[in-house]
This record gives structure tokens, sequence and C-alpha cells, in this order.
């Protein structure tokens, strides 16, 4: 006998068109889509790109095979989403961060001193800064990585990249990171 895991018997509840088993999905979901979308387009297009995603999921769930994560399955589309939206506009991607991943990026201070507290907030703002300054694919991959904490494999699934251009666009960043933070006067811990 074949038990189905929880991700399939919550693509049946949304399929079979159970009150509220969408609305969980999206509850679920919306943050890693914002994160995503609101890396590489910015404030002003992601709320309407974030909500263009969740339509196509719902539109292709019924597609869904299971042969990744239904995370990362929502997280391509919401990437490719993006991807297009910023081809159609043939703009440079934009720079944003918002205030829910400044607090994730800030380190606690309330065991240090007050003089420890501000010089820990002053490179949490300068690494924010640092952040917000790489262009869109990097920061989305930095973000992915260490803010939503995604694996490698999964981030390959969501992005389409394969593992060594993830790794080495995340090398590339990091270091990026570093020369950035050391010209705004930040040394390394």
């Amino acid at each position: 006998m074949n038990q189905e895991t929880d991700e399939q018997v919550r693509v049946r509840a949304i399929l079979d068109r159970r009150p509220g088993a969408f609305e969980a999905l999206v509850r679920d979901y919306q943050k890693l889509c914002w994160h995503i979308v609101y890396r590489m387009v910015g404030q002003d297009d992601a709320p309407d790109l974030c909500q263009e995603t969740f339509l196509r999921v719902h539109r292709l769930l019924h597609q869904f095979r299971f042969e990744c994560p239904l995370k990362a399955w929502i997280g391509r589309i919401a990437y490719t989403i993006a991807l297009r939206h910023l081809e159609r506009r043939r703009a440079a991607p934009t720079s944003y961060l918002d205030d829910e991943v400044e607090g994730a990026i800030e380190p606690p201070s309330d065991e240090a001193s007050d003089l420890d507290a501000i010089a820990d907030r002053q490179h949490a703002d300068r690494l924010r800064e640092a952040v917000a300054a790489l262009p869109a694919v990097p920061r989305t991959l930095v973000t992915l990585y260490h803010l939503e904490e995604l694996p490698i494999p999964e981030i390959a699934t969501i992005t389409g990249m394969n593992e060594g251009t993830i790794k080495s666009h995340l090398f590339r960043a990091r270091a990026s990171l570093r020369d950035s933070l050391r010209r705004r006067g930040v040394n390394e811990p």
C-alpha cells in the first residue's frame, strides 16, 4: 500500500477544492515567494508578481509531479515570473531589502553592552547596504541560501542553474560583500 506524503495530501486537497487548502499553501509559501520576487524586481512590482505567482501555481498545480519539493516548484515559478518581468522591462534590477529580512540579518544585541549594540547595528546596516548593492541574481541566491536556508540542490531547482554555477555565484557574492564591507570600514568578525 502506497502511503501519501504530506505534500501529496496537500495538493490533493487543493485539487479537490477543499475550503482553505489553497489559502494555507499561500500562507506557507508567501515569504519564500516574496524573498525571491522582491530581491529581483523591487518593491513596486513585487506584490503583483507574487500574486501572479500564486495564480500560476493554482492554474498549474494539476501538473505538479512531485519530482522535487513543492517549495522548490513554487520558488521556480516565482523566479521565472520575476526573471521574465525583468526581461520584458529590460530594466536594471533594483536593490531593496524588506524589514523582515533586515531583522533576520541583524545580530541579536540584548546580551551586548550598549556600545556593542550600536556597533552591531552599524555592522548590520552596512551588511544590508552591501547585499542590496549586489545584482539581482546573486542577491537572490544569497537570500535563498543564507536567509531561507535552502540547500543548493533546491536552489538549483528553483533557478534552473546547475549547482556549480550557484556555488560560484555565492562565492563571488561573498567576496564582493567582504570587499564592500571593508570599503565601508567594517572588519570581518
